[in-house]
């Protein structure tokens, strides 16, 4: 088996227009910090939208806090009280009336908390860890997918060399499910990444890829795609490698999450923004052994 060399750390990503902006919330230096530590490229404010004009002369605007240039995405940050999510929540109507082509994403307290907590910051203090709240998907029902997901997996791949590639750790169960339901040979292989710290530390693999992957069919096997920012950086890494082909399958898909915007081409459920657990999903390292995924309460 062939083994590569290690990847460096990775520098953070061009920022485009605005190298030292001067941001107007400390929210928006966090989640600046964030986009870099992912390699995801961003603008601050580049660009006003008029919205309303009156006697010709412009009234009203909307400024989103930030460009992703690589996925033509607008993302506003809204932190702070009510009144101000329900008035931008009117602008953000409005525009997309306006200007229907343009992608633009808002993103309000409770998500931004959510979002910090995912990537490892505990913003709202050690609270006690919640309780299940109701069951999304019973064993049987994951059982049947995972099933169908490596027949597919197994027509589209048949003659070609696979390799599949976990992401640590919650893929785990997937994992060892999904590939004993391929009939087509395959190799295997895990990377992991370092966490997000919400300082100025690189991301960094700190379990990188051993299998010579150059003009191999990869398939990026995944417990859960959301912001899609660390599946982002992971893709980077792999098409270094000069794979003939790159996919990825995911037991759990949940667009409304998504920042980055990949292309998942195996999904085995699709849900909505609620925080999961189960099945290798956990919550600060509680609820992996569950054999079916379910919500928390209050989550």
């Amino acid at each position: 088996m062939a083994s590569s060399p290690p990847l460096p750390e990775v520098q953070p990503a061009s920022r485009g227009a605005h190298a030292a902006p001067r941001f107007a919330h400390q929210s928006e230096a966090e989640f600046a910090r964030l986009l870099d530590f992912y390699g995801v490229r961003w603008e601050y404010e580049p660009r006003s939208f008029p919205l309303r004009y009156q006697d010709g002369a412009l009234i009203e605007a909307f400024t989103p806090d930030f460009y992703l240039p690589d996925y033509d995405t607008y993302i506003e940050l809204t932190t702070l009280r009510q009144s101000l999510i329900t008035y931008k929540n009117r602008k953000l109507r409005l525009m997309r009336q306006l200007y229907p082509d343009v992608s633009v994403k808002l993103i309000n307290k409770r998500d931004y908390l959510k979002l910090l907590e995912k990537f490892g910051i505990d913003p709202r203090g050690r609270a006690p860890v919640p309780k299940i709240d109701r069951i999304l998907f019973t064993e049987r029902e994951i059982d049947l997918r995972v099933d169908e997901l490596g027949r597919q997996i197994s027509r589209d791949y048949t003659g070609r060399e696979l390799v599949l590639v976990g992401v640590l750790r919650g893929v785990t169960p997937f994992m060892a499910d999904l590939m004993r339901r391929i009939s087509v040979p395959l190799r295997l292989d895990y990377l992991a990444l370092s966490p997000y710290q919400g300082d100025d530390s690189q991301l960094h693999f700190t379990k990188s890829l051993e299998e010579d992957i150059t003009g191999a069919d990869v398939l990026v096997v995944e417990d859960i795609v959301d912001t899609g920012m660390s599946l982002h950086r992971l893709l980077q890494y792999l098409r270094r490698r000069d794979p003939a082909t790159i996919e990825v399958c995911t037991l759990l898909d949940k667009r409304a999450r998504r920042l980055a915007d990949i292309a998942v081409r195996y999904v085995g459920f699709e849900i909505g923004d609620e925080f999961v657990v189960g099945y290798g999903l956990d919550y600060r390292q509680q609820y992996r052994n569950l054999p079916f995924i379910a919500t928390l309460a209050g989550e």
